[in-house]
């Protein structure tokens, strides 16, 4: 049986050893600064891959015509040290998730011999999820919210005499917080399942509520999109609608009544 100090020492290794690569993986983002910020600012230009991949789909369904506009906004950087400390910042934010794994099972072998054979494996597959799904909101919010968002806020002008120019602090904060929101809403199915567990919610309750969770859906990616085009829209409230969907599933086989989705009233 370990004592006290013995569960506070193999913290502190444990700490040290992800406090190590986390520093290491930080390290390394900031020396590849040329791929870094290319990816960092792929999202604002016209040719950005979503952009092409939607032309083409909708050239091979026979619109051949359809091209999106191109744009162009101008990034600035307004202070003598904004520079270094966006890179800074980036390469901490970057590092640590590319540490993540690691942090991760670091933290389950931490506490892991305190739980039950059924709570760890209940317990590994709840972080696989949540680090999986979290990946998948990372991944939307890059590809199609953040690209879309900017397009808009980016090239939106009250009148032809304003020119928008936007700073580079303002354009890496707006990418971040989208990125750890798109993240941390993509938890939904998980928080459907703690709550299907804690008999707070059940399957027939989402699915009869799924119109309005529609209209929901909806008015969000409408306020997100604003001014944008139906297939805007579409693309941003599709993930999200589908997510819903997902829940319902994963509260309905948590629940063990495989039955039938209600009529929604």
């Amino acid at each position: 049986m370990m004592t006290f100090g013995g569960h506070l020492e193999v913290l502190r290794r444990m700490l040290f050893r992800v406090l190590g690569v986390c520093v290491g993986a930080a390290v390394a983002v900031f020396c590849l600064k040329d791929a870094t910020w290319q990816l960092l600012l792929a999202p604002s230009e016209s040719d950005f891959a979503t952009y092409t991949w939607i032309e083409r789909m909708m050239q091979g369904l026979g619109a051949e015509g359809f091209h999106f506009r191109d744009f162009h906004v101008k990034l600035i950087s307004t202070n003598l040290a904004s520079q270094f400390m966006l890179h800074l910042k980036t390469s901490i934010c970057i590092g640590l998730l590319l540490a993540s794994p690691y942090i991760l099972v670091e933290l389950f072998r931490f506490v892991s011999p305190a739980l039950f054979e059924k709570e760890r494996r209940y317990s590994v597959k709840a972080i696989v999820a949540v680090y999986l799904l979290f990946l998948a909101g990372l991944l939307v919010s890059y590809y199609v919210l953040f690209p879309i968002s900017f397009r808009f806020l980016g090239t939106y002008s009250v009148s032809e005499r304003v020119e928008s120019t936007i700073t580079l602090d303002s354009y890496i904060s707006t990418f971040l917080t989208l990125s750890l929101l798109m993240g941390v809403v993509f938890q939904l199915p998980v928080v459907s399942f703690v709550l299907g567990k804690l008999g707070i919610v059940d399957a027939a309750m989402l699915a009869k509520y799924r119109k309005h969770a529609f209209l929901a859906i909806l008015t969000v990616a409408a306020v997100i999109t604003p001014g944008q085009d139906i297939l805007s829209l579409a693309l941003v409230s599709l993930p999200l609608y589908l997510l819903y969907e997902a829940s319902i599933r994963v509260v309905k086989r948590c629940s063990g009544k495989p039955g039938k989705d209600p009529v929604p009233a």
